[in-house]
C-alpha cells in the first residue's frame, strides 16, 4: 500500500480538493491531525465534476450511536440519482453521499449497547457513508461473520436485504413460483437469483445486457438481452406469465411488467433507473419515464387478480422506523451466508479518489455485481489521470456493442 501511495502522480493528487463548499471551513491544516478525515463531497447536484475528495471534520458518536472506521462502502445506482438530484427531498449540498459501509468499531456513544471497540461491522447510514469515519445509530449496525471480507460486507446489506424483503415479505415467494428480474447482472439482481435458489423449483427469468450473459448465465434459469422483446420470449416459455416481477427501471417497463403477471402475481417497483440517461438530470428523460408509466386502474387489478407494490429499503429504515424487521431479515440472511447458500458478488474495488470512474461504470451498466469504494486503496494513476470529468457519461441508455475500453481497464478483483 505504501508503494502504491508513492507511485501516485500529480494527476491523482489534484483530486484531493480542500475548497469544496462549506466543508472547506472545517478542513484542518495538518493532514495528520486525528480530528479530520477524507470524504467524498458532493458540492452540488449535477455531473461528475460536482464530486471531490476533501478533508473534513471527523464526526463523534452521539447517544445511541456507533463510530465506525470505514474500510469499504457500497455504490448503488441510487447514488447516481442522488448526485443528479432526481430523488425526493435530498439533503442540501454540500453533502457526503453513500448509504452503506463496513468497518471496525472505533468508539460508541453513551447508552449504546451490543458493540465493543474492535468489532467488525456493516451498517446502513442515512447519507455520509463515503468517508473514512461514520457515526450511525446502533439499530443500523450489524456484526460481520468472521469469514466475511469488508468488501463483501459493503456489498451485502442493502442488496440482500432489499432482495429478501421483496421476494419473501412482499411477494411471498414459495416453491414452484417464477420470478422475472431486470438488471440481473447488478448487485440486487444477483442477490435475487441467489435467494431464489434457496427455494425448490423456482424459475428465474433474468434481463441483462448481452455482454454480461456469459458471466451470469448459471445464476438464472432463462436469460434475455435487455434490447429484445422479452415479453414475447418469456411467454414462449411460460404462456401464463410469471408470479413475481421485480422492476428497477420504471417507465414503459411498468406496463410490460403488469402484462406479464399471472393471476395473483405481484409486480414490485424498487427503482427508476430509466430516468437517468445522461450525466446530469434531464427533465425530458424524467417526464418521458413517468409519461410511459401505465396508469393503474384499481378495477382492472381487481378483475385480473394482480398485485402492484413499491419497495424502498431506505425509506423503510430511515423514515418508517422498521429497524426491528430489517434486523430479523439480516439475521436470516447471515444464517444463509454462514451456510454458504448466498455470497455477495463484488464487481470491482475503487479508491475514494476514483469515485467518478466508479459512477461512470455503474451508469454504463458495466458492472456484474456490486461496485465497492475501498477506503484504504490508493488511486490507480491511469484511472485518475483519465478523469471522467470530461466524459460524456453515456449519452445513450443502451449498452454499446462489443468491448468497451472503459470496461477493460477496470480494477476487477475476480
Amino acid at each position: 500500500m505504501a508503494k502504491e501511495g508513492a507511485d501516485m502522480t500529480e494527476e491523482t493528487e489534484y483530486m484531493i480538493d480542500k475548497t469544496v463548499g462549506k466543508d472547506a471551513e472545517t478542513a484542518v491544516e495538518s493532514p495528520g491531525d486525528a480530528k479530520e478525515m477524507r470524504a467524498v463531497i458532493l458540492a452540488g447536484f449535477g455531473g461528475l465534476n460536482k464530486l471531490r475528495v476533501s478533508r473534513k471534520a471527523m464526526p463523534e458518536p452521539q447517544d445511541g450511536e456507533v463510530k465506525i472506521r470505514v474500510k469499504a462502502c457500497g455504490l448503488n445506482f441510487l447514488d447516481l440519482m442522488v448526485r443528479q438530484g432526481t430523488i425526493e427531498n435530498p439533503p442540501k449540498p454540500p453533502l457526503v453521499p453513500g448509504f452503506e459501509c463496513s468497518g471496525i468499531v472505533e468508539s460508541v456513544g453513551e447508552n449504546t449497547k451490543g458493540f465493543e471497540i474492535g468489532d467488525r461491522v456493516m451498517a446502513f447510514v442515512n447519507y455520509s457513508a463515503w468517508a473514512e469515519v461514520v457515526c450511525t445509530p446502533v439499530e443500523f449496525v450489524y456484526k460481520m461473520p468472521d469469514e466475511m471480507t469488508f468488501a463483501e460486507a459493503a456489498a451485502f446489506s442493502l442488496n440482500f436485504v432489499a432482495a429478501y424483503m421483496m421476494l419473501f415479505e412482499v411477494a411471498n415467494l414459495r416453491e414452484g413460483m417464477s420470478v422475472l428480474v431486470h438488471s440481473a447482472g447488478g448487485g440486487v439482481g444477483q442477490a435475487v437469483a441467489q435467494l431464489c435458489s434457496t427455494v425448490p423449483n423456482v424459475t428465474v427469468f433474468g434481463i441483462a445486457s448481452c455482454f454480461k450473459h456469459a458471466a451470469i448465465r448459471d445464476s438464472v434459469t432463462h436469460l434475455f438481452d435487455r434490447n429484445v422483446d422479452y415479453i414475447q420470449e418469456v411467454k414462449k416459455i411460460s404462456p401464463e406469465g410469471v408470479d413475481i416481477l421485480l422492476d428497477c427501471l420504471c417507465g414503459e417497463n411498468t406496463g410490460k411488467g403488469l402484462s406479464l403477471l399471472k393471476p395473483l402475481g405481484t409486480y414490485i417497483l424498487y427503482g427508476a433507473s430509466n430516468m437517468v440517461t445522461g450525466e446530469t438530470k434531464s427533465f425530458f428523460s424524467f417526464a418521458k419515464s413517468w409519461w410511459q408509466v401505465e396508469k393503474v386502474n384499481p378495477i382492472k387489478l381487481y378483475e385480473e387478480n394482480k398485485v402492484i407494490a413499491g419497495f424502498s429499503l431506505l425509506n423503510l429504515l430511515f423514515k418508517q422506523g422498521r429497524c426491528s424487521l430489517v434486523r430479523s431479515v439480516m439475521d436470516k440472511l447471515l444464517n444463509l451466508y454462514e451456510q454458504k447458500k448466498i455470497k455477495p458478488v463484488v464487481d470491482s474495488l475503487w479508491a475514494l479518489e476514483e469515485v467518478k470512474e466508479a459512477m461512470q461504470r455503474i451508469h454504463d451498466r458495466g458492472n456484474i455485481g456490486k461496485l465497492i469504494l475501498d477506503v484504504e486503496k490508493s488511486p490507480t494513476p491511469l484511472m485518475a489521470s483519465d478523469s471522467t470529468e470530461t466524459s460524456e457519461a453515456g449519452e445513450e441508455e443502451e449498452e454499446p456493442e462489443g468491448d468497451n475500453d472503459s470496461k477493460e481497464r477496470m480494477p476487477f478483483i475476480h
